[in-house]
């Protein structure tokens, strides 16, 4: 089990603005199968980081646009089940408005691929579904947009919350052993000891 990463840029629009972001796109998996973390804005980035691969899920880690917006595309390439908290469908029709509902993620599922585990930790606080994904034999952990590098991820949008977050990083992610490593949304990992507020 191994951890590959890409890299993809476009924009997130919420609220009536527009930014440029860059994403990563974490695929967790093996030389024959994978799971794909978030579907931003680039469906041949994430088919180059598959190589070939097959693609057991695509886990969308919350709704924004900036996350889900080439997911349908890609569960169309792949084959592969789009899955989302269903406390994300707001916004997840706010980018989709056309497309059903991905399958539903709880917290505490597990996502099997290559021999290991993925396990659902349900985090709101960005958004109201977001979730983090524990990789415990890869020591990992990977957040979306509620933990980066320096600390919570942003509450300043519609559907968000500053006091929910920091709960859910409090309770749910400081938590996990100090030497976790964790893989965000954007930019670069940190670990759990170095997060600690």
């Amino acid at each position: 089990m191994r951890v590959d990463h890409a890299v993809t840029h476009g924009t997130f629009s919420l609220d009536g603005e527009t930014f440029d972001v860059d994403n990563n796109v974490w695929v967790v998996g093996d030389d024959r199968e994978c799971v794909v973390i978030d579907a931003p804005h680039d469906v041949r980035a994430i088919l180059d980081a598959v190589s070939g691969r097959r693609v057991v899920a695509i886990v969308l880690t919350h709704a924004h646009d900036d996350h889900v917006r080439v997911a349908p595309e890609l569960a169309r390439q792949t084959g592969a089940p789009m899955l989302l908290h269903p406390e994300e469908e707001v916004l997840w029709k706010l980018v989709h408005p056309g497309e059903p509902m991905p399958a539903p993620l709880a917290d505490g599922d597990e996502i099997a691929v290559a021999g290991g585990t993925l396990r659902v930790l349900h985090t709101p606080g960005h958004s109201p579904g977001a979730v983090c994904l524990y990789a415990p034999a890869l020591g990992c952990v990977f957040t979306g947009d509620t933990l980066f590098q320096g600390g919570p991820g942003a509450t300043g949008r519609s559907y968000s919350d500053r006091p929910t977050i920091e709960r859910s990083i409090r309770e749910r992610l400081l938590t996990l052993p100090p030497e976790t490593v964790v893989h965000t949304g954007h930019g670069a990992d940190t670990t759990v000891r170095a997060e600690v507020f």
